[in-house]
């Protein structure tokens, strides 16, 4: 019972760990590689495409569901 626990618990903090909030710096270097590989199809892998895209549309979601800026004022 305690092995399962463990095996638990390390199961869950291994999935927690990917799962942080990215910094805003992160989201404006993702729209410029967006932004540059709509330009040049070769200046950004598939890969990191991929991450960028996922890292905007997260964002975008946060911010929709966000109701005051980062300094805390109301946005409406």
């Amino acid at each position: 019972m305690v092995v399962r626990t463990i095996l638990v618990v390390a199961t869950l903090a291994a999935i927690s760990l990917p799962a942080h909030a990215e910094d805003r710096s992160v989201l404006l270097s993702c729209k410029a590689m967006v932004e540059r590989a709509e330009k040049d199809a070769r200046s950004a892998s598939e890969a990191e495409l991929t991450r960028c895209r996922q890292i905007i549309r997260e964002w975008a979601l946060r911010d929709a569901r966000t109701t005051v800026d980062e300094q805390g004022r109301p946005l409406r």
